[in-house]
C-alpha cells in the first residue's frame, strides 16, 4: 500500500517533467521564439506607459477629495497596477490581429499569456472586495493557481497529484485534495454566512419594536445557526461521514462540560439574561464599586464603560448572582440625596426655600419632579437638612451634578447671610490647673 501511495506522485512528476521538456523544445521553434520576444516587447511598452502615465493618473486622482473612501482605495489599487492593466490592453488586440493574419497556432502563446494576463487582472480586482486582508490574500493566491492551472491544461494533473497524497484514518481516505476542497468550500459558506449575518443584524438593530436585548440575543442565535449550517453543510458536501463527528462531538461535549464550567456558566448567563432583559445596552448600572453604563453584551461577559474611560469586562454569571443596581431599567430617572447643615440661628423655613430655589437652577434637574427639602435632625451643631432632587440621565454623571447642586447651595447661602456651621469646643481651665506642655503632640491639662 505505501508502495503504490509513493509510486502515484512520482508517475505524475514524469509526466509533468516530460510536458515541460516538450514546451521548452516548442519554445524553440521559430515562431514560438515571435511570440515571446513580441510578449517581453508588449510587457517593456506596458511598463514605460505604466511610468510615463502614472504620476499623471495619480495628481488626477489626488484631486478627487470629495469621492468615498472605498472609491478611492479601488483607484489606489488600480494604480498600483497599471504596468498589468496596459499589458492586458495591448496583447489582447496584438492576439486578435495575429489571428486574423496568420495561422492560429502562431499566436497561441499569446493567446495563453493574455488570458493568464486578463485573469489574474479580474481576480485582483474581484478580490479586494473582500475586507479581511489575510482571507483575501489568501484566495487571490489560490485563484491565481488554480486559473493559471486551467489555462495551461494541468487541472487533471495537478488533481491527480493531491488526491495521491492521502492517508488512511479507519475506512476513510483523507487525501489533500479533500482538505484543500473542504478548506475553499468552508471559506466561501463562511463568507456567505457572514454576509447574511451582518445583513440581517443591520435589519435586526434598526427595528426599534424590539427591545436592545432580544437584538442582541436574536443576532448572536442568527449567527450560532448560519455558522453552524455553513460548517456542517461544507463538511457534507466534500464528503465527509458527519456520523463519527457526531460521536466525537458528543465526547467532546462531555469533555467541555467538566473542563469548562466557568465558561459554559457564563454562555448560559449570557442567555438569561438577554432572556429575561434584566439589562440592556444602554443601561445605567452599578456592580460593587464599578459604575457606568453597558457598552455590549458578549456571550462571555458584559462591556460596562465608567465616567473615567475605563472598559471593564464583567462575566455574566456575577450579574446573575450579583447584587446590580440597574439605575435605568425601567425608566431613566434617578433620585439624588445629598446631606447638609446651617446653624441654629437661621430660619429652617427660609433654608429649605432657598434650597429648593437652588436646586431648580441646576442644568439636568428636572422641573416636573420638583426638589424637595427636609430636616432629618438636630445636631451637635447644626439642624441637618437632606434635599432630594431628579434626574434622567445618569449615564452623564451622578458625581458631577452633586457637585453642582453643592456648589449652587453655597452661591444662594452666601447670598441670603446663612451660615454653614462646624463643630466647637469650649475648653474651662479650672481652678488650680496647669498645661502640661511637656509632649507638644499631647497637650493636656494637669490638677494640682
Amino acid at each position: 500500500m505505501e508502495n503504490e501511495i509513493l509510486q502515484a506522485p512520482q508517475e505524475i512528476a514524469i509526466s509533468l517533467w516530460a510536458q515541460a521538456q516538450v514546451v521548452v523544445e516548442g519554445l524553440m521553434r521559430p515562431w514560438n521564439a515571435y511570440q515571446v520576444a513580441i510578449a517581453i516587447g508588449l510587457f517593456l511598452a506596458a511598463h514605460l506607459l505604466a511610468r510615463l502615465l502614472g504620476p499623471y493618473v495619480h495628481a488626477w486622482m489626488r484631486g478627487r477629495e470629495g469621492w468615498p473612501k472605498w472609491r478611492m482605495r479601488f483607484l489606489v489599487m488600480l494604480h498600483r497596477r497599471l504596468r498589468l492593466i496596459f499589458f492586458v490592453a495591448l496583447i489582447w488586440p496584438t492576439v486578435w490581429i495575429m489571428q486574423s493574419v496568420t495561422w492560429p497556432s502562431r499566436s497561441y502563446l499569446l493567446g495563453i499569456l493574455a488570458s493568464l494576463a486578463l485573469a489574474w487582472l479580474l481576480i485582483t480586482i474581484l478580490t479586494r472586495f473582500i475586507v479581511n486582508g489575510v482571507v483575501r490574500t489568501m484566495v487571490r493566491y489560490v485563484a491565481w493557481t488554480w486559473v493559471t492551472l486551467g489555462i495551461l491544461g494541468l487541472t487533471d494533473e495537478a488533481r491527480s497529484l493531491l488526491e495521491s497524497i492521502a492517508v488512511e484514518l479507519g475506512d476513510t481516505r483523507l487525501s489533500l485534495w479533500m482538505v484543500l476542497q473542504a478548506v475553499g468550500v468552508l471559506a466561501v459558506l463562511m463568507v456567505a454566512a457572514r454576509f447574511v449575518s451582518r445583513t440581517t443584524a443591520a435589519q435586526i438593530r434598526q427595528n426599534k419594536e424590539i427591545s436592545p436585548s432580544m437584538q442582541v440575543l436574536a443576532v448572536k442565535l442568527l449567527q450560532v445557526i448560519l455558522y453552524s449550517a455553513a460548517f456542517f453543510i461544507g463538511l457534507r458536501a466534500v464528503g465527509v461521514d458527519l456520523t463519527g463527528l457526531a460521536v466525537l462531538s458528543g465526547a467532546i461535549g462531555v469533555g467541555l462540560g467538566f473542563g469548562l464550567q466557568k465558561v459554559v456558566s457564563n454562555l448560559v448567563s449570557g442567555v438569561i439574561l438577554l432572556l429575561d432583559r434584566s439589562i440592556k445596552p444602554g443601561d445605567v448600572i452599578s456592580l460593587g464599586e464599578t459604575f457606568g453604563w453597558i457598552n455590549s453584551l458578549g456571550a462571555r461577559y458584559v462591556s460596562i464603560t465608567t465616567r473615567d474611560g475605563k472598559e471593564y469586562l464583567i462575566p455574566n454569571e456575577d450579574l446573575i448572582t450579583g447584587q446590580v443596581v440597574n439605575w435605568s431599567h425601567s425608566n431613566d430617572y434617578v433620585r439624588l440625596d445629598i446631606y447638609f447643615g446651617t446653624a441654629y440661628t437661621d430660619d429652617p423655613h427660609k433654608v429649605r426655600r432657598i434650597a429648593i430655589d437652588a436646586a431648580k437652577g441646576v442644568e439636568r434637574v428636572l422641573e416636573f419632579k420638583p426638589p424637595v427639602c427636609h430636616i432629618v435632625g438636630f445636631g451637635d451643631s447644626s439642624v441637618d437638612y437632606i434635599l432630594r432632587f431628579w434626574i434622567r440621565d445618569p449615564t452623564g454623571g451622578l458625581t458631577n451634578i452633586r457637585g453642582n447642586v453643592y456648589l449652587a447651595l453655597w452661591d444662594a447661602f452666601q447670598e441670603n447671610k446663612i451660615s454653614i456651621p462646624f463643630p466647637q469646643r469650649e475648653v474651662k481651665m479650672l481652678d488650680g490647673s496647669t498645661l502640661d506642655t511637656r509632649s507638644p503632640s499631647n497637650t493636656s491639662y494637669v490638677s494640682d
